[in-house]
């Protein structure tokens, strides 16, 4: 079963590696200024976001909010 898992694993990765190298051979015209303006606000904005469910996920952590309920 565990040989079954890998095999369906490493060729999904074989695949995606291949749509990958498909997608960046295709000829075309290079990205536009506003392209890459755009990717970078994209990417900043996701490891903004990121970075802010770390920080609430330690801070829930360690002020006990994780707990299960104590009732008395």
């Amino acid at each position: 079963m565990r040989t079954l898992l890998v095999m369906i694993l490493l060729g999904m990765l074989v695949a995606a590696g291949y749509f990958a190298y498909s997608a960046m051979a295709i000829d075309g015209e290079p990205i536009p200024t506003e392209g890459y303006v755009a990717l970078a606000l994209g990417a900043g904005f996701a490891i903004v976001v990121g970075i802010g469910l770390m920080m609430l996920l330690f801070f829930s952590s360690r002020r006990g909010y994780d707990e299960p309920p104590h009732f008395r």
